[in-house]
C-alpha cells in the first residue's frame, strides 16, 4: 500500500518552483500501487491531481486535496521488424531520458523532441511538439487506468483526439484516467527532419554535413539551451502560450501592417503565428510583475525570476495576452495548465 503523506511542499515538484503545499501526497511506483490506493478513504474523499514532472502546470494556490506523483518506470521494445520498432515507455520516465534511450538504440523519430521537460505520461496529454515534429506522428497507443474504477483501457491514436498541444485528456477526459504507459513506433532507418527552425544552421556550425539522429538531437539541445532557461536554475514551464492560428484573410491583413510577421502556412489554408514574435513586438521582453517576468531571450517563456507566486505569473500572462490583443487583434491561449 503506498504511503500517503500530509502537508507536503510542492516547490520541487513543479518546474516553476512555486512555493505551494498540498494536503496529501502519494507516489505511485506500480499499477498495483494505484489499484490499492483506490480503496483509501483519502483518495475517495479528496480532490485529486496527477503530477508527472510538473513541467506544464502553474500552481496559483495551495492544492486542497491529494497529489498523485506518477513514478512508473520502465522502457522496452514490444515488437519490431526490419524497418521499425514499437517501444513502450512507462509514464513516469523522464521524457528527455527516453529520447536519449531511443537514440542510444538507434531508433529514429523523436530526436527533434530532445530536451523537452516533463515525463512520458504527459507527452500524449499535450501532444508535445518541437522543430517540425509532434508525438502523434510516432504514437501508437497508450495504456491508462480509470481514476474511478481502476479499469485498464487502451487508447488508440484516434481515441486520443490529438490537436495542436491538445488531446481528450485535457478536456473531455481530464482527471478521468491515470496514464501508465505510452507506445511509440520508431524507425530503424532514419528519415531526418532538419529543415525546421535553426537545426540546419546549427548542424553547419557543428561542422556536420551528414548528420545522424544523435547529431540532430545535439543540435536541438544546443538551440534550446541557447535561448531557453534551465528550470533547475530559473523556474519556468517552457512555452507558456500556444502559437495562435488565424485565417488567411487575417494573415493577409496583418502582413500588410507588419511585413516582418512570422507565420507558417497550415494545410487547411490558415496560418500559425509565432506567439513569441508577437509578444516581442509589444516590447514585453524582460517585463516583470512582482518577480514574474517575460524571458529576455525567448518571449514565449514566462519565468519565476525572483521568488514570485503563481498569481503573479497568471497576472503577467493576462497582461501579455491583453497587449498582444491590442496590437494585433489576436488572442493568445495559455498552454500551461492553471491549478
Amino acid at each position: 500500500m503506498p504511503v500517503i503523506q500530509e502537508n507536503i511542499n510542492l516547490k520541487t515538484h513543479n518546474t516553476f518552483g512555486i512555493n505551494v503545499y498540498c494536503d496529501y501526497f502519494v507516489e505511485i511506483n506500480s499499477p498495483d500501487d494505484f489499484l490499492n490506493l483506490l480503496h483509501n478513504k483519502i483518495y475517495q474523499s479528496q480532490p485529486r491531481l496527477v503530477l508527472g514532472g510538473g513541467s506544464n502546470v502553474l500552481f496559483t494556490k495551495n492544492f486542497n486535496g491529494l497529489v498523485i506523483k506518477n513514478q512508473l518506470k520502465g522502457i522496452e521494445p514490444v515488437s519490431e521488424n526490419n524497418n521499425e520498432v514499437i517501444v513502450k515507455a512507462s509514464a513516469g520516465e523522464v521524457w528527455h531520458d527516453f529520447v536519449l534511450w531511443c537514440i542510444e538504440h538507434n531508433y529514429a523519430g523523436l530526436e527533434n523532441l530532445s530536451l523537452i521537460p516533463g515525463c512520458v505520461g504527459a507527452s500524449p496529454m499535450q501532444n508535445i511538439g518541437a522543430y517540425g515534429v509532434e508525438i502523434k506522428e510516432c504514437f501508437v497507443e497508450l495504456e491508462a487506468l480509470s481514476m474511478d474504477t481502476g479499469e485498464k483501457r487502451i487508447f488508440s491514436k484516434a481515441e486520443c483526439g490529438f490537436g495542436y498541444r491538445e488531446s481528450v485528456f485535457k478536456h473531455q477526459l481530464k482527471n478521468k484516467y491515470l496514464i501508465t504507459a505510452v507506445c511509440y513506433r520508431l524507425q530503424k532507418n532514419a528519415s531526418l527532419n532538419t529543415t525546421y527552425g535553426a537545426i540546419g544552421a546549427e548542424l553547419q556550425a557543428m561542422n556536420i554535413s551528414s548528420p545522424g539522429i544523435k547529431d540532430v538531437s545535439q543540435a536541438v539541445i544546443n538551440i534550446r539551451q541557447s535561448k531557453l532557461p534551465d528550470p533547475k536554475i530559473t523556474g519556468n514551464a517552457g512555452s507558456f502560450f500556444k502559437n495562435p492560428e488565424v485565417s488567411a484573410e487575417k494573415h493577409t491583413t496583418l502582413k500588410k501592417e507588419f511585413p516582418e510577421l512570422v507565420a507558417y502556412a497550415l494545410s487547411g489554408g490558415n496560418f500559425k503565428l509565432a506567439a513569441g514574435w508577437l509578444i516581442e513586438q509589444c516590447g514585453l521582453k524582460g517585463y516583470e510583475i512582482n518577480g514574474a517576468a517575460v524571458h529576455l531571450k525567448q518571449a514565449l517563456v514566462l519565468i519565476n525570476k525572483n521568488n514570485c507566486n503563481g498569481e503573479d505569473v497568471l497576472k503577467l500572462s493576462a497582461y501579455v495576452m491583453e497587449k498582444v490583443s491590442e496590437k494585433f487583434g489576436v488572442m493568445l491561449e495559455r498552454e500551461v495548465n492553471i491549478v
